[in-house]
């Protein structure tokens, strides 16, 4: 099998398969007299494995994957696989975490502060954070503090508290700050809880689809262990 006849049969260019070669995804490959290289079924099934992989692991991992497969390093490969399913199961339980704490904290009307509005530093104590973070997502778009009129000093009220606290959450979940932000606002724009059912609800099919993609790929990289392992 010609590199052309293994990129036509995944939607590839010859370029891309010649790539994979050389990286280490695909196993070594004869060349003919020629000095073409000559690709066998296992070669389309390394390949089958590796874009099957790349959907739940991110191209870099299933490249490392194939390339501990083809070095013989199975416990390599086998501790890879458990690293992804641990994540998974780990930002489930951080979408569970959050759920439950956006639930209480989008959905109602901020708490009111006994006494005055907070400054930085008591915001930050309060969440958790440095100072300088609340600048930043103040930055970004997530926070709007008011200005003490006597100081001009930052100082944050019950919304702005709300969402600081929201903003913690989401960065705990691997939120990048214009995500966070553009929940935030999707929140004072749709009132609460609208959006907070569209984005927990988008990061549940995020989750499930990425699990579905392990299994997938699971299922080929056996097929191809399979296949190595015959005589």
């Amino acid at each position: 099998m010609r590199p052309i006849d293994l990129a036509r049969e995944h939607g590839l260019s010859a370029q891309a398969i010649r790539n994979y070669d050389e990286a280490g995804i695909l196993p070594a490959a004869e060349r003919s007299a020629s000095g073409y290289r000559c690709y066998t079924s296992r070669h389309a099934q390394a390949l089958r494995a590796f874009l099957a992989l790349r959907g739940g692991h991110g191209h870099q991992q299933a490249a490392a994957i194939l390339r501990a497969v083809h070095r013989g390093d199975r416990e390599s490969v086998y501790r890879l696989l458990d690293v992804a399913h641990v994540a998974l199961l780990d930002e489930r339980a951080t979408r569970t975490e959050v759920a439950t704490a956006l639930g209480s904290l989008s959905t109602a009307e901020p708490a009111p502060i006994a006494g005055r509005a907070l400054t930085v530093g008591e915001l930050a104590r309060r969440i958790g954070v440095h100072p300088a973070t609340l600048r930043t997502w103040e930055d970004a778009g997530i926070l709007r503090p008011e200005r003490d009129a006597g100081t001009g000093y930052r100082i944050y009220g019950a919304a702005a508290v709300r969402d600081a606290e929201i903003a913690r959450q989401l960065r705990r979940g691997g939120y990048r700050l214009v995500q966070v932000a553009q929940f935030v606002e999707s929140l004072r724009a749709a009132g609460g809880t609208e959006a907070l059912r569209v984005f927990l609800e988008d990061w549940q099919d995020r989750l499930t689809a990425r699990g579905r993609h392990l299994l997938a790929g699971a299922a080929q990289l056996d097929g191809y262990l399979r296949l190595l392992d015959e005589p």
